[in-house]
């Protein structure tokens, strides 16, 4: 489709100023409902989130950015930029160098504070080498604070750790967590809270292949932050005096999904049973409760809300017909599936290296050992390995750190397209051309990233269960998986339109009412569009920029847009990596892509 007429009206919009910069500007509460597909959200399943979406700003075209989990996009709601310049290409990363004191691995679990700052050590004092919104905001005389999830709340304002940004997630009162200040520890007792962060109770656990995850919802410690929220960051937000900016990071339903216990080692209702639908629910009422919270307060009429995912999700499957990994037994492992890092295992089969863990020791596969973590080191030392892989659920990270990478790399392509689990493959540029595969430039992960960059990232391969119970097969998507869950419970993270197609909605005086976009979006056009409303400067490094989602205020035009397919060379066994790309206004939004046959939505 195409709107060209509209074009210029947009852009004109999008090059000026705040929208109501000689005015003080509105306040901003950016909420992200982790995980949140986007046609699960019903007046049944989530009432407040589907009232926000008809009311104001239904972005029905939207986009997860790729890798499709927590991090990375946390780095681009946070930045505005892609992941090849944030160099946030996943939840775990191979940092070459180990992160944190308390780790002796060279991978980086990004969901964790101290890594976090080990991080910024580490790669020239902000690890995502870009400005993000919060850091802008304060600077430039708003009051800002993130609370919820540890990892992306964190990411928000990367480098405030003294309490520039108030910063409440899991780790708050813990060593290991950034600090409160004393003013702050006051109004939490005042408040009746106690200082130090609830855990997850119930919803903590995720059994196993003999044991059922979780029944409830993560209730407990949402409840803290949701209070923490309403009765003291915001009465506190309010009483600075200045325009202020607050994202909310809810961890349902994305870790009830995960962890859910209703389909214990089959797909059905996978990620559709009660236990997930819970966690949809209470990520919603969450919001309801603070939208409350700001009426009370006298807020409502001069605050923007935002609602995003920084994903979707899907079930998990551990099958393949083709895989090495599945033919041994483990002790964690239903028999005949294959086990967290399947992927490093027929590697090192295939290519004939030596198999580590993420701290470089010897895994025993025969005696029933796996790699830990879903990460491994290939190659006979783990201080120089030939092979590093990050585990990222639907998707890994492949790193060559050899200096013969240009040779070694087709022969690591063509010993993954030997199994049926995957589904789209991507190769450094620098690399060449590879049969099979597209470059990594394709999906955004080529740019001005401070931290080492993968050579070779893998989407795995993902289906509609049979029979849908739901009308969207969107939601009836099921992805192989190297992540720890089992058969049945919930991952993301492949290049599938099930895990690209996030949630995403607005309403408040900056936007539009009852305004359906149809032009394609992601969520790295959160920060650009917030910073023009709230007519902020933020000076991009990197070129991987979001845009102004100008269509979506008062008085903009829908931009122009296409829908354009690019493929690979096929491999001489046929293979080939497809993608389905949407562009607007030069920016690109990533479908789905791989193997026709072995992606949801991808249109060949």
């Amino acid at each position: 489709m195409k709107f060209a007429a509209a074009l210029s009206a947009t852009l004109a919009i999008a090059g000026g100023g705040g929208v109501h910069a000689a005015d003080r500007p509105h306040n901003v509460v950016i909420f992200v409902a982790d995980g949140l597909r986007s046609h699960i959200v019903t007046p049944q399943t989530a009432p407040e989130m589907a009232s926000i979406r008809a009311q104001g700003v239904d972005f029905q075209n939207s986009h997860s950015l790729f890798p499709t989990v927590t991090t990375v996009n946390g780095s681009a709601i946070a930045t505005g930029h892609g992941i090849g310049d944030t160099g946030n290409f996943g939840n775990t990363l191979w940092a070459a160098v180990a992160p944190s004191l308390a780790s002796s691995s060279t991978f980086a679990g990004i969901e964790d504070d101290e890594t976090l700052a080990g991080m910024n050590e580490h790669f020239g004092g902000n690890y995502l080498n870009e400005t993000s919104l919060l850091a802008a905001a304060r600077s430039q005389g708003f009051a800002t604070a993130a609370v919820g999830k540890m990892g992306p709340v964190a990411e928000q304002d990367v480098t405030a750790r003294k309490g520039e940004t108030l910063i409440i997630d899991d780790s708050t009162g813990y060593p290991e967590g950034i600090p409160l200040t004393p003013e702050v520890k006051a109004a939490l007792k005042a408040a009746g809270f106690d200082t130090h962060a609830e855990d997850r109770g119930l919803n903590g656990s995720a059994g196993d292949y003999l044991m059922s995850g979780v029944h409830v919802a993560n209730v407990q410690q949402q409840d803290w932050f949701t209070g923490v929220t309403t009765k003291v960051v915001l009465p506190r937000l309010k009483a600075s005096g200045k325009p202020f900016v607050l994202v909310f990071w809810s961890r349902d339903p994305d870790g009830t999904q995960h962890g859910h216990g209703d389909s214990l080692n089959v797909l059905q209702p996978g990620i559709n049973g009660p236990t997930s639908l819970a966690g949809v629910r209470n990520a919603d009422n969450d919001l309801k409760t603070i939208r409350e919270a700001l009426k009370a307060l006298g807020l409502a009429d001069t605050t923007d809300i935002v609602v995003t995912a920084d994903h979707g999700f899907s079930t998990v499957s551990r099958t393949s017909k083709t895989s090495g990994a599945s033919r041994y037994r483990f002790r964690d492992v239903k028999p005949g599936l294959m086990p967290p890092g399947f992927l490093a295992i027929d590697l090192a089969a295939a290519l004939k290296l030596p198999l580590k863990d993420n701290a470089g020791l010897p895994i025993d596969l025969k005696g029933g050992f796996h790699p830990r973590g879903e990460s491994a080191l290939l190659g006979k030392d783990p201080a120089h390995p030939a092979i590093a892989i990050a585990d990222n659920g639907g998707a890994s990270l492949v790193y060559l750190p050899g200096a013969n990478a240009k040779t070694f790399a087709p022969k690591v392509v063509s010993a993954m397209l030997k199994q049926d689990y995957v589904g789209a493959v991507f190769v450094d540029d620098a690399l060449g051309a590879i049969a099979g595969a597209l470059p990594m430039s394709a999906v955004g992960l080529i740019g001005s990233a401070r931290t080492p960059r993968p050579q070779i990232v893998v989407s795995y391969k993902s289906f509609v269960m049979s029979p849908c119970e739901r009308s969207e097969p969107e939601l009836c998507a099921v992805d192989i998986s190297e992540s720890g869950y089992t058969e049945g419970q919930g991952i993301h993270g492949s290049l599938s339109r099930a895990n690209t197609h996030n949630f995403m909605a607005a309403i408040g005086p900056d936007f539009k009412t009852g305004f359906v976009d149809p032009a394609p979006v992601s969520n790295a056009d959160w920060a650009p569009t917030l910073a023009h409303i709230l007519g902020l400067k933020m000076e991009p490094k990197g070129k991987l920029t979001g845009r102004v989602m100008a269509e979506a205020l008062p008085g903009g035009m829908t931009p122009a847009f296409t829908a354009e397919t690019i493929r690979s060379a096929k491999t001489k066994a046929g293979f080939q990596t497809v993608l389905n790309i949407q562009k607007a206004e030069g920016k690109v939004y990533f479908d789905a892509a791989g193997m026709p046959g072995r992606v949801v939505g991808l249109k060949p």
